[in-house]
């Protein structure tokens, strides 16, 4: 069903960033596998409920830092988060807290957590879906805060499409940097294994990458090529502020990361790079998608109009209508 572990391994091996034309087809045919799964954990920018503030990936990046500034091990809220996001695909909002308030008791709940997981879930490692999937069963809540730049990053929107010498392109509506961070930390955490890559730091690494955004508004590749030899020092500084607000112990795992994660020389710098940078093509590709969705697909793909009791005058009604 899967691809094995030690075959992942061995894939990991050769893909470096430049590779052999023969080479190609055999390290990227397991990649492909997880683009769309990658897209359905980019929509969960896009969720959001009546009750709630944010959408769910907005949610799920707050909820991982108040895991982590309590002192949850990086393997536990990579577990906890990565298990979330993923029923998150399907399900949406219907979370455990929602399914339950509403009269589900928690072993129902729970197997509904897992159906969903399980609709998603095929290009992921086995050993790692397993761990992923037990910590469905878990009370995963916490009596934490999380720090102050989480906010700042959810009201930071991301810069859209931009180029030196060129007007920035606008995509409505714009993801925000705790959305990104999230996803990427996520599909990051996912590949890892393909890399030979340890989840639960490049986890880390994803959901900190982003620190220096708190503070540094977002003006995207032309901003960053303007400001030329002072880029560094920006970055640096806005990074040190959101830092200062972490416990030490925790500074001292993320700085090695955000280290390693200047080069691809690594595993995990190799896993990191990857997910940003599908992160980033996929989110331009939903924006595409929707401009480009015909109402044949929608009839006829997406069945807008769902088999039940009334269909048949639904169709006679959209016939009569001139829009079937």
């Amino acid at each position: 069903m899967q691809t094995s572990l030690e075959n992942m391994h061995a894939i990991a091996d050769i893909a470096m960033p430049t590779l052999a034309k023969n080479d190609e087809a055999m390290s990227f045919a397991p990649l492909a596998s997880f683009v769309p799964l990658i897209g359905e954990l980019s929509d969960l920018k896009r969720i959001v409920s009546a009750d709630r503030t944010g959408s769910i990936a907005t949610r799920l990046f707050f909820d991982g830092w108040k895991h982590l500034v309590a002192g949850v091990s990086i393997e536990m809220v990579m577990q906890i988060i990565c298990a979330r996001a993923l029923a998150a695909c399907r399900l949406g909002d219907l979370d455990r807290a929602v399914l339950t308030s509403l009269g589900l008791d928690e072993a129902k709940a729970c197997e509904i957590l897992k159906r969903s997981f399980d609709a998603v879930s095929a290009p992921v490692d086995s050993a790692l879906a397993v761990k992923l999937r037990c910590t469905l069963d878990a009370d995963t809540q916490i009596d934490s805060v999380a720090p102050n730049f989480c906010k700042q990053l959810a009201r930071q929107p991301r810069a859209g499409i931009t180029c030196p010498d060129r007007a920035r392109i606008m995509l409505q509506p714009e993801e925000n940097h705790a959305e990104h961070c999230l996803v990427v930390a996520v599909a990051s955490a996912l590949i890892a294994p393909l890399y030979g890559a340890e989840p639960a730091n490049v986890f880390l690494a994803g959901m900190c990458h982003h620190f220096h955004s708190a503070t540094m508004p977002d003006s995207g590749f032309t901003g960053e090529m303007l400001l030329g030899d002072v880029l560094d020092t920006v970055i640096n500084a806005a990074r040190e502020a959101a830092m200062s607000t972490l416990p030490h112990a925790l500074t001292n795992q993320i700085r090695p990361l955000l280290a390693e994660i200047t080069s691809d020389h690594t595993p995990l710098a190799r896993a990191f790079h990857a997910a940003d940078v599908l992160d980033r093509v996929i989110e331009i590709k939903h924006h595409l998608k929707g401009a480009g969705l015909t109402m044949n697909a929608v009839l006829n793909e997406y069945e807008l109009v769902h088999a039940g009791p009334v269909k048949a005058f639904h169709d006679t009604v959209l016939f009569q209508a001139g829009l079937a």
